[in-house]
């Protein structure tokens, strides 16, 4: 296990904060880690009629359209569960009666301490007059067949890690019982 000897803070952003610290390792020797601090995600594995609901939207970082399941970042504090919720429906314009945890993934080990929380929403249903989304978000909802979303990974033309791991459990589900 290695021991933080000194920490400091190179950037503290609306998003993330970026620590540069040292550390002691197992062998005594110092070493750098440079960490980015973040509050967590939610993504939601949302099934209506064999389809998973995607969003597409343009990815600055990327420079380039993603396809992905509806998810959104955490605010300091606030709950995963309620958040996949809100992000279901600001997103998508569903709601569900209720969410299973699927796992808490880690995106991004060498550097950040991310933690995504995935659910699956149970029971959904189409919501009269949904949440407005955020005003710099710009995304078009796709309805899309398990198996065509399954090939879409095989065919690498889906790259989000949260949107593979909910695919790939949407065809698990389907296909081995």
């Amino acid at each position: 296990m290695e021991k933080k000897v000194k920490s400091e803070i190179i950037y503290d952003g609306k998003i993330i904060k970026v620590y540069k610290d040292q550390v002691e390792c197992p062998n005594k020797r110092l070493a750098t880690r440079e960490i980015v601090r973040h509050h967590g995600g939610v993504g939601i594995l949302a099934v209506v009629d064999d389809c998973i609901l995607l969003v597409k939207q343009f990815r600055y970082a990327y420079n380039k359209d993603t396809l992905e399941i509806p998810a959104g970042k955490l605010e300091l504090g606030e709950e995963a569960g309620p958040a996949g919720k809100r992000e279901l429906e600001e997103e998508t314009g569903y709601s569900c009666k209720s969410m299973e945890l699927i796992n808490e993934i880690y995106p991004t080990t060498g550097y950040c301490d991310e933690v995504i929380h995935l659910y699956e929403a149970k029971g959904l249903f189409k919501v009269e007059n949904p949440l407005e989304g955020d005003e710099d978000e710009f995304i078009d909802v796709i309805s899309m067949p398990i198996d065509e979303a399954y090939k879409k990974i095989m065919n690498n033309e889906i790259h989000d890690s949260k949107t593979i791991i909910a695919i790939m459990k949407a065809y698990n589900d389907k296909y081995i019982k």
